[in-house]
């Protein structure tokens, strides 16, 4: 009776003491936003959680954008990590429940006759088969912490994931777009090149009977070969842009194809946003709160091993020195125990670790706050630019329109023998390098919206994980 009620009063402490949590439990912080944003535009649509790139009308970047989730390899790494951690949660978490194992053995073995055992000299045999438990109450929270941290660390390497998938898709339409300006460059190069070899061309004939001096064939040459100059460059660049596109996309280097022009391409709508929805939209700044969380238990953690564990344990098999009778009843054998440890003098041990613990949680609460900043300092720059970019790309248009009347005039006061050649050749001069500047600028402004989304994060990053698992499923 003693003994039933001694076990029935441990239950009861066990029960009672594994409701003890240690440490604080997360709150999360008060953070101070802005009411909007400065440089919010006013013709913003609701389109954060769409599919945004296809607004393009390019088939082609929407099938690369697919190419990229399924193959990119830092998406790949990412998966990986989120596997990693799940099973890191499933080994902090396994010690709530009791561990149960079973083994067996054989042993034949001779005593010595100089010692006493009970056959001296003669040899015998030993078999057991047993089965074995062992539990270890949590009574004071400590490995219920230590899974709330995990679970959050498994949470952040999903949110890192995400994170990876944003910057993907924004890398990969941005490279695009720049490869398309590259392409606009060249074709204006080129054309040019064609130009100013016609008017080689024709001064090299004037020149042979005398209606030109050497000096305009040389300006002509020169004009020619400034163009030259630029295409090899170019090309090198489309070179260099296709490799990185196709890093992007997980496949070798080489070239890439292309869809539609880059003055084809569509214009995605302004996103929308407020400042509190980027805290639930940008995967870093979830993914800093989340780590947030995981060294706030960790304290509990750390703090629990102030106070004393117990262990149970217990056996259950059979022994005997015949295999034949190993089962019977007589060889019947058990055993259960309980153990309780706890510390008395460390020297600081656990104290520091407390200490460390709430350090690293001071840390992360700062790095969770300047993530929040750098989110809301990022789509400020992303909304100026691209308002700037376009006002540029205006003004950049304008001129190209103006260099080109320009150039016109001077060709007709040329043939009319007002002016001479040099006014033609200054008019190209300044036509030439405005072409290039405003195609580099049009991609720049087309870039300009992607680092918006990428800015503002919304669920579209939600929709691209998506097809990730939808392709692996396939």
């Amino acid at each position: 009776m003693r003994r039933l009620s001694f076990f029935i009063l441990l239950t009861v402490v066990i029960s009672v003491a594994s409701g003890c949590t240690m440490g604080p439990d997360y709150v999360r912080p008060e953070i101070k936003t802005p009411g909007d944003f400065i440089n919010s535009e006013k013709g913003a649509h609701e389109t954060a959680n769409v599919e945004w790139w296809e607004k393009c009308n390019d088939p082609v970047l929407n099938a690369l954008i697919k190419e990229a989730l399924a193959n990119n390899k830092n998406i790949l790494i990412a998966a990986a990590n989120v596997e990693q951690a799940s099973a890191v949660l499933m080994q902090i978490e396994s010690p709530l429940f009791p561990q149960i194992g079973y083994g067996g053995s054989g042993t034949r073995q001779r005593a010595s006759k100089n010692t006493v055992a009970l056959s001296p000299g003669s040899p015998y045999n030993t078999f057991l088969a047993s089965s074995s438990a062992s539990w270890e109450p949590d009574l004071w929270g400590r490995i219920r912490r230590m899974t709330e941290a995990a679970r959050a660390d498994l949470l952040a390497t999903e949110e890192a994931r995400q994170g990876v998938i944003l910057s993907l898709v924004s890398a990969t339409v941005s490279s695009y777009i720049q490869l398309l300006g590259l392409d606009a460059q060249l074709a204006i190069s080129k054309q040019s090149l064609v130009t100013y070899d016609e008017s080689v061309k024709l001064f090299e004939k004037q020149y042979a009977v005398g209606q030109v001096s050497l000096m305009t064939v040389v300006q002509a040459r020169t004009q020619y070969e400034t163009a030259a100059a630029m295409i090899p460059q170019i090309e090198l660049q489309i070179i260099q842009a296709e490799n990185a596109l196709c890093v992007l996309l997980g496949r070798n280097p080489g070239p890439v194809q292309r869809g539609k022009t880059m003055d084809a391409m569509g214009m995605p709508d302004i996103p929308a946003g407020v400042p509190s929805d980027v805290l639930a939209n940008r995967p870093d700044i979830r993914q800093a709160e989340l780590h947030l969380i995981s060294l706030n238990a960790q304290i509990g953690a750390a703090k629990a091993l102030y106070f004393p564990s117990i262990s149970l344990t217990g056996t259950l098999g059979y022994a005997s020195k015949d295999l034949s009778n190993l089962f019977d009843g007589g060889s019947r054998v058990w055993s259960y125990s309980g153990s309780l440890t706890g510390p008395i003098f460390s020297g600081g041990a656990i104290y520091a670790q407390v200490k460390q613990a709430e350090a690293a949680k001071k840390a992360a609460l700062h790095n969770y706050e300047l993530a929040i900043q750098n989110a809301f300092a990022d789509i400020e720059n992303a909304l100026i630019s691209r308002r700037k970019i376009s006002e540029k790309a205006d003004a950049e248009g304008r001129l190209v329109a103006a260099a080109k009347e320009y150039l016109r005039l001077a060709q007709l006061q040329y043939k009319g023998g007002y002016v001479p050649y040099s006014t033609v050749l200054q008019a190209q001069q300044q036509l030439f390098p405005a072409e290039l500047s405003h195609a580099q600028t049009r991609a720049e402004l087309l870039s300009s919206m992607v680092n918006i989304y990428k800015a503002v994060g919304g669920g579209w990053v939600a929709k691209a994980a998506q097809k990730i698992q939808e392709t692996e499923a396939k």
